[in-house]
């Protein structure tokens, strides 16, 4: 079942940063961090039961190769992607199902 992605604000912004982190250590990692990400996220909108839930609906997709993970929603006619974060972060910072966008 392919479901439409949207992604929240947070999400970006998440990306912003670890791209510029990235960037910062090797010319061009940023990029090649970006495409693992795009890669994630066509995963997510074809297959997106495929990964385990994590939190409440939250479920959650390790990006390949690199230490981080995607937080989404699988709603009705919609995926939600609520944040892009590293798999060493507190898991109290992981986002909460009762956070949703309308």
């Amino acid at each position: 079942m392919m479901l439409p992605v949207v992604y929240r604000r947070r999400a970006q912004q998440d990306l912003v940063v670890a791209f510029d982190w990235f960037e910062e250590q090797r010319a061009q990692l940023g990029d090649e961090f970006l495409e693992a990400v795009q890669s994630t996220f066509r995963t997510i909108e074809l297959y997106p039961e495929m990964f385990a839930v994590v939190h409440d609906e939250v479920r959650r997709a390790i990006v390949p190769r690199f230490p981080f993970a995607v937080f989404y929603l699988v709603e009705p006619r919609r995926t939600v992607v609520l944040r892009v974060l590293h798999t060493a972060r507190n898991p109290a910072l992981w986002p909460a199902a009762r956070r949703r966008v309308r």
